[in-house]
Order: structure tokens, then C-alpha cells, then sequence
């Protein structure tokens, strides 16, 4: 509106649905590149408008896109790969930039009243996300408990995706495999089915 154009419904579900690509992919992103873009003070719509001018042509000539992988049209070492990748990507980097709120065991201790024997047996059971921050330090995503308790299914989750850290970030995020829910979100309205399912398929 504020440049005099007016979209229709489907160019506004478009636009949403590019945004939150967006989104979703930047974490992914090697730390280097995440750099890179950050300071760029340049002129994004333009980059976007030569994307959209250069899409149309690719698809005409029968050439791979983007769309290939998204679709699942990747062979199984690639999507094993990519998850690889995204391991290793979120291993270099800061809690506090992807995770959402996290706390040590005295935190939870005094404020939710887990006992720091029940949280330590929690974790060797694999029945709580742990995540290592620093050198043998873990912290505890605030987001997975429900009245002093870890939610149900967060278990399974962790039996079919073994990497704490890939395992959270997958439950924090927009899932496909959930029409775009949020998998811990989910996991505290009780739908665990659902939940465990969608994972068992990602792994």
C-alpha cells in the first residue's frame, strides 16, 4: 500500500510463505555467510525482483531448482547430508541465537521446583532436552515443561532424532511435515501422535 500497489490475496499468501522461508532457512546458514549478510545495507528488493526475473527461465529450461529438494526429490545420501550439515551448523552456533529461552539446574531448582537428581536422571533417560553450552555445561529449554515436567513425547522425539540440538531446533521450528505447526507447541496441547510420527519421518 505504501507504494501505491494494491495485491491480491494470492500475491499476500505468496509473500508470507517466501517470508517465512526465510526465516526458517537463515539458521542454517554456514556462520560466514550469516556474517556476510547481516551488514548488508543494500537493495534487497532489487536482489529479489532480478531472483524472480531468473526463476522463470530456469523452470522453461528444464534446468534444477530449489523446488526439487523442497518437493523431496533429493536422493536419500543428499537429504542425509543436508541433515548432517545442519548438525554441524547448529553445533558452531550461540544458544541464544536459535534455541529460545534456556536455563542451568539451579534455575530450574528454585523456580520450578525440579530437583537437580530428578532433571540429571531426566537427561541419562534421554526424557529431557539437553543441550551443552560451553564446556561440560548443559542448559535446559525452558519451553519443554509443563508443571515442573517435561512434556510428553519429547522422548520419542529424542529416540528418532539422536542430536539434542537438531532434535530442539526441529521442535521449535515450523514443521512441513505438520502443515507448519510447531512441534513443541504441539507436544503441550497433548497431540504426541502427531508429533513422534512427523519426527520418526525427518530422521
Amino acid at each position: 500500500m505504501q507504494q501505491g500497489v494494491l495485491l491480491d490475496a494470492q500475491a499476500l499468501v505468496s509473500a508470507s510463505a517466501l517470508a517465512g522461508s526465510v526465516a526458517a532457512a537463515l539458521p542454517f546458514l554456514p556462520p560466514a555467510q550469516r556474517h556476510a549478510i547481516e551488514p548488508f545495507k543494500g537493495d534487497w528488493t532489487a536482489l529479489i525482483s532480478e531472483f524472480f526475473r531468473m526463476m522463470p527461465e530456469r523452470i522453461a529450461s528444464g534446468g534444477p531448482t530449489v523446488s526439487d529438494q523442497a518437493s523431496g526429490r533429493v536422493p536419500e545420501a543428499g537429504r542425509l547430508q543436508n541433515i548432517a550439515e545442519r548438525a554441524a551448523d547448529l553445533q558452531s552456533m550461540l544458544l541464544e541465537d536459535w534455541a529460545g529461552e534456556v536455563a542451568g539446574s539451579t534455575y530450574l531448582e528454585e523456580k520450578l521446583r525440579i530437583p537437580r537428581s530428578t532433571l540429571h536422571r531426566w537427561q541419562r533417560r534421554g526424557e529431557v532436552v539437553a543441550l551443552r553450552k560451553g564446556g561440560r555445561k548443559h542448559v535446559f529449554p525452558l519451553a519443554q515443561f509443563v508443571d515442573g515436567r517435561p512434556v510428553l513425547g519429547i522422548s520419542d522425539v529424542l529416540s528418532a532424532i539422536a542430536n539434542p540440538r537438531l532434535a530442539w531446533f526441529w521442535l521449535t521450528r515450523p514443521a512441513p511435515e505438520l502443515s507448519g505447526r510447531v512441534p513443541i507447541e504441539m507436544l503441550r496441547e497433548d497431540m504426541v501422535a502427531d508429533v513422534v510420527r512427523a519426527a520418526r519421518t525427518v530422521s
